[in-house]
């Protein structure tokens, strides 16, 4: 089996209005630039009174190299959310109030498609390719996982902080 690594944890947290539906897209859409591969793995809403609750879980990925892969747990929680109209330079528009919590994990993948699992031989070479004779690259691959999961983690700050600000 591929050897895993947890590198980062990083999260977001907003409280008031926003654009749930929009936060999505410009979501999803930095990582199709980027080159990922996004499988949404949950999606719920629980609906009471005037006000939902929304859990959406993707995992991320995307193949580096033949032997590091970078892969990304996100998830999103919108709590306590109503539709309310604003009135933005005279026009209305339709947003969302409530909470909100995006956080990604980052998780680096050695060996991604498990070739050196054929016999405890190969995994014994594994450890010694990777403490030994890769260790910079390794760790290069760990400072460009956290890099891209910090860009992705400002990128969300600053969307909710435009949209806020309208």
């Amino acid at each position: 089996m591929a050897e895993k690594e947890q590198i980062l944890k990083e999260k977001v947290e907003h409280s008031g209005l926003f654009d749930f539906s929009s936060l999505y897209s410009f979501a999803h859409s930095w990582f199709k630039e980027g080159q990922f591969g996004v499988n949404e793995e949950k999606y719920a809403e629980k609906t009471s009174g005037s006000s939902r609750d929304i859990d959406v879980e993707w995992n991320v990925t995307k193949d580096v190299t033949d032997y590091f892969k970078f892969e990304y747990k996100v998830k999103f929680e919108a709590k306590g959310l109503t539709d309310v109209e604003v009135e933005i330079d005279g026009e209305k528009k339709a947003m969302n109030k409530g909470k909100l919590s995006v956080e990604i994990t980052g998780t680096l993948i050695l060996d991604r498609d498990s070739k050196w699992d054929s016999s405890p031989f190969s995994r014994f070479m594994r450890d010694v390719y990777n403490k030994y004779i890769i260790p910079s690259r390794v760790n290069n691959m760990k400072g460009e996982l956290g890099q891209c999961a910090k860009g992705f983690k400002e990128e969300v700050k600053a969307f909710l902080e435009m949209v806020g600000r309208q």
